[in-house]
């Protein structure tokens, strides 16, 4: 395994190393002491597994706020995603800027995002799924998301919006008092 540092920082781009035979290929998505060493030695709490089956579908942009904040990895198992990791951390010198990554079932990469940013993807092809590695469990109290379409964001989607759930459309848009967490 080895890291890419992104514009954001903390958040790493994670490339997998690929072992083939015959049979196919087997690959590590996790390793505590590989993630140490870039500084992450929070425990994963809870890993999760989420199934698009269309195209064009947006989730997210989704985050927890403290004492729920969590670092998490994102890795797509099936199909391709288009990936934005916005930065909210009210001290940043990145604050309330994104990076967009494509993961897929082919290019080996995860994303590695820490607490303080809010995660959200768009799947480029039917039948996707991801699997979430998360530092604190889940907490519905402490959940929050920012609007896919909020203009102070202005995310350039790479396909028509679709099939977006009535939680994630009912976020609040970026206003001039947002002090980020």
């Amino acid at each position: 395994m080895k890291t890419i540092k992104t514009k954001l920082a903390g958040v790493y781009i994670i490339k997998r190393e690929i072992n083939t035979d015959k049979r196919g290929h087997f690959s590590r998505i996790f390793s505590k002491e590989f993630l140490s060493e870039i500084g992450c030695v929070l425990p994963i709490q809870q890993i999760n597994h989420s199934y698009t089956k269309s195209k064009s579908t947006i989730r997210g942009l989704h985050y927890q706020s403290n004492p729920y904040a969590d670092m998490k990895i994102v890795t797509c198992i099936r199909g391709k995603i288009f990936d934005v990791i916005v930065d909210l951390r009210k001290n940043s010198k990145t604050f309330l800027n994104f990076i967009e990554i494509e993961l897929s079932e082919y290019n080996n990469e995860s994303v590695l995002i820490p607490e303080g940013f809010a995660h959200g993807f768009q799947t480029l092809i039917n039948d996707c799924e991801l699997i979430y590695s998360h530092t604190a469990k889940y907490c519905k109290k402490y959940e929050n998301g920012l609007r896919y379409d909020d203009p102070r964001l202005n995310i350039n989607w790479p396909l028509k919006p679709y099939n977006l759930s009535d939680r994630d459309l009912k976020f609040n848009y970026i206003n001039e008092n947002y002090e980020g967490l």
